[in-house]
């Protein structure tokens, strides 16, 4: 789920227009629309470019990215191969490794450089620069929420595609391949070093296993930039949702309901502590949510339980906020436990708690004013596409909670039903902008000689 705040650069409040600009017209090929047609639905007013506008403008006439996007147009039927096919191998939560394999394979077709994959299962692979320079990473996720035995087949209607992980994110892996296929065969003479990366452990259970692999790893000190492409549209996500999840039991003897009745009750007990949460402050600014999702326990109406099981999901952008909000959990957490035990005073039966952490996932923002997001806003600018910025939960989290300059993208088309048996991916008639705002992001951020 994204949540979309308003861009504050002039280029990044375009809308998406379905008549190219000059520059795009220049990339894909079209021709200029008559002055007739184009007076009858004029563009907005644009300002003059910044600096950093002006030289995005410019990369995108240069002879072998304009060759690049014009190719990832024609090939947009590879594009579409690749992102079935991958859909197509299951790649539960922890079981990614036959994707993996694949994507490893699909890498090394390409000649991406030094493919290999890492002790947590990600595969990495590299394209060396012309001339020294940064390093950026480029990554899409392998692993979905679908549990295994699911039915991964895509169903195709015209443009509609409609499987699990369709758009979340086979589009994503899809797109990765697609401008590592474009730097390579245009020979683009780019500067540093791109790394191209399929990870594991994206989706809920995975607790963004694999970047923190990459990040903990023996690329942890080279990695200057970090673009994970994850979704469809065209959002920019710069601002990384961090989350504590726990799982928590109230536990004791248990027995009958009449006979030991006088006894602590875990359920009741967990009851008092889902009232506290229920009534705990949480801030908008910065936004912090806190959520009971999940609750168990009993085994018959007749019978004391012996536990009471919860869990509970808290939530927010700030780290500070996160923590301070986790703290008040915790207290309440204990407050219950100790009213319910004072609840019955004469009863020497124990109760317990215990608090297992299911997921944490950190907190963490790419300022709008960066070098990574304003070349980001700036190629959709020159695209005219319209790529609000964002805030979600996303690989990026990790390289941001670093202070590592970190974006996630989407990967063009439209999306519906993400995490559903029925998600689907529509291509439509510009599907292939994805990848070429992908590529124009990575080459400007990069530089091309």
């Amino acid at each position: 789920m994204r949540f979309f705040r308003f861009a504050s650069s002039a280029g990044s409040l375009l809308p998406a227009l379905r008549v190219p600009s000059p520059v795009l017209a220049l990339l894909i090929g079209l021709p200029a629309l008559p002055a007739a047609l184009t007076a009858q639905r004029p563009a907005p007013a644009r300002t003059a470019p910044t600096p950093l506008e002006a030289s995005i403008d410019k990369l995108a006439t240069h002879p072998t990215v304009v060759a690049a996007m014009k190719a990832i147009e024609s090939d947009n039927a590879w594009t579409l191969g690749k992102q079935v096919a991958l859909c197509e191998i299951p790649a539960p939560p922890f079981k990614e490794a036959a994707r993996a394999a694949a994507y490893r394979d699909e890498m090394k077709a390409l000649g991406v450089q030094n493919v290999r994959m890492d002790s947590e299962g990600n595969v990495i692979g590299e394209i060396r620069g012309s001339r020294p320079g940064p390093t950026l990473l480029l990554a899409g996720h392998l692993d979905t929420v679908f549990p295994e035995g699911t039915d991964v087949k895509v169903k195709r209607d015209d443009t509609r595609f409609t499987g699990p992980g369709i758009g979340d994110d086979c589009r994503g892996l899809a797109v990765v391949l697609a401008v590592a296929r474009q730097v390579i065969t245009q020979k683009v003479p780019i500067s540093g070093r791109l790394l191209v990366v399929g990870n594991v452990g994206e989706e809920g259970p995975g607790n963004l296993r694999g970047t923190r692999a990459l990040f903990n790893g023996p690329l942890k000190d080279s990695i200057d930039l970090f673009i994970s492409v994850d979704g469809t549209g065209y959002g920019i996500t710069n601002g990384g949702v961090g989350s504590n999840r726990y799982r928590v039991h109230y536990k004791g003897p248990g027995g009958h309901s009449y006979g030991a009745f006088g006894m602590p009750n875990p359920i009741h007990a967990m009851g008092r502590a889902i009232a506290k949460i229920g009534d705990l402050e949480a801030t908008t600014k910065p936004k912090v949510t806190f959520n009971v999702g999940i609750v168990s326990g009993g085994t018959s109406v007749n019978s004391i339980p012996f536990e009471g099981i919860m869990e509970i999901d808290l939530r927010s952008e700030s780290a500070p906020a996160l923590a301070e909000i986790d703290g008040r959990l915790q207290t309440a957490l204990r407050q219950a436990l100790a009213e319910e035990k004072a609840r019955w005073p004469q009863s020497k039966a124990a109760l317990d708690l215990v608090i297992d952490t299911i997921g944490i996932r950190p907190a963490g923002v790419t300022a709008d004013t960066s070098f990574i997001v304003r070349t980001s806003l700036a190629a959709a600018r020159t695209m005219n596409i319209y790529a609000p910025l964002t805030t979600s939960s996303t690989d990026a989290n990790v390289p941001m909670a670093l202070g590592r300059p970190a974006v996630t993208l989407d990967g063009g088309g439209v999306g519906r039903g993400a995490h559903s048996l029925d998600e689907s991916y529509d291509d439509r008639n510009d599907g292939f902008k994805g990848p070429q705002w992908v590529m124009l992001v990575v080459l400007g951020l990069l530089g091309v000689k």
